[in-house]
């Protein structure tokens, strides 16, 4: 089945390739160097539509819609990890006042 959108509108694939890569690495960064954990989560969520912008990318490629409801379902479970994660960060900042991960060393054993 041919798209209806002329050629010349068309983006090719390799440009969602290199955006979700440089989103990926963004992602990677701020999970590496960053010490507040609202800043990591965010760093999480972005790795996470970057992996969501391949698949769609890649599912409207192949004019396949599989890749569109593995995204349904991974937005679903960032929601929940999102809830849970400030939850939790919630509760960090009631015990100690600060949301900054170097100070978690009261989780040790």
């Amino acid at each position: 089945m041919q798209s209806q959108i002329p050629d010349i509108f068309q983006i090719p694939l390799i440009n969602y390739v290199l955006l979700a890569s440089i989103l990926f690495i963004i992602g990677i960064v701020g999970v590496l160097i960053r010490r507040n954990a609202i800043i990591i989560f965010m760093s999480v969520e972005l790795m996470l539509n970057a992996v969501n912008l391949l698949l769609v990318a890649f599912s409207a490629y192949r004019s396949d819609p599989a890749g569109q409801v593995f995204v349904f379902f991974i937005m679903a479970v960032a929601a929940a990890e999102v809830a849970v994660g400030l939850a939790i960060i919630v509760m960090i900042y009631r015990n100690i006042r600060s949301i900054d991960v170097g100070l978690l060393d009261k989780l040790k054993w």
